[in-house]
């Protein structure tokens, strides 16, 4: 298919796949996830590519989740699909799926979807400048499945607990220390280091690689079922007042009043 809304490059067997949205921050829309969609496919069941990595166009993004300025609907392939509007839901589960890591490369912000798209990849390597955090609560929107149930296996419950709750934002630094990167570098660094990891990662057995995964999979596949729930019920949630509240107060430019809403 033709490419809208990212970029999609194979050389020396790694595919990179850039969110080239960078006007929103690199958020994305129904037409994203689809196209994001069919990059997976044509990376991830490629024989001649070892590894995949996501990233962010420009200096000031890796992903800052769904856009809330678009309203249009559109998919890329036509069709309407997806409990909460896109398919968010299906790019969670195809980059766990396919067999290759998926390394997340993070410049700026990764914030709210992007900072899910960051958790659920293999590995992630962030540039000093990178801050990551989520903001569903204060935006009436919430990640029920990997986002939340799998980030507590990476940070803790109790991290966790705090990254959604309290809606802060951490530095690469402290995004390091809880569990969530693998590495952090200087910015201009940052390239080098991921071209560095993924030559090693070339050289590397794919059907150990490919079992390996599969493997660590295995252990939280459960949450797929959870997140399938929770999307159906989330689709629910935001037809309510209470989360468009929040989003009309994010194009208002003021702080929500959800107080109104407590039963």
């Amino acid at each position: 298919m033709d490419y809208e809304d990212i970029l999609y490059e194979e050389k020396d067997h790694v595919a990179t796949i850039t969110l080239n949205r960078p006007k929103v921050y690199n958020a994305f829309r129904p037409r994203t996830c689809v196209e994001l969609l069919d990059a997976l496919m044509t990376s991830g069941w490629n024989r001649d590519i070892s590894v995949i990595v996501l990233t962010g166009a420009g200096e000031k993004a890796f992903c800052t989740g769904g856009d809330q300025s678009d309203h249009e609907g559109s998919y890329g392939d036509g069709a309407t699909r997806g409990p909460v509007g896109m398919p968010i839901d299906e790019v969670h589960s195809m980059m766990r799926d396919v067999p290759k890591p998926v390394v997340a490369k993070v410049r700026g912000y990764a914030i709210g979807g992007g900072n899910v798209l960051a958790t659920i990849c293999d590995l992630t390597i962030a540039s000093e400048t990178a801050i990551f955090g989520q903001v569903g609560p204060k935006m009436g929107s919430v990640d029920p499945g990997f986002g939340t149930a799998y980030l507590s296996r990476i940070v803790g419950e109790k991290k966790a607990r705090e990254i959604w709750y309290m809606c802060k934002r951490y530095s690469a630094a402290e995004a390091m220390e809880m569990g969530l990167c693998n590495a952090v570098v200087p910015d201009d660094k940052l390239d080098e280091e991921v071209a560095s990891w993924c030559a090693e990662l070339a050289q590397r057995s794919p059907t150990a690689i490919a079992i390996a995964k599969r493997s660590f999979n295995a252990d939280s596949e459960n949450i797929r079922g959870i997140g399938g729930l929770g999307f159906q019920a989330l689709s629910l949630y935001y037809g309510t007042e209470e989360s468009k509240e929040g989003v009309r107060a994010f194009n208002e430019k003021r702080k929500p009043d959800f107080r109104k809403f407590v039963v």
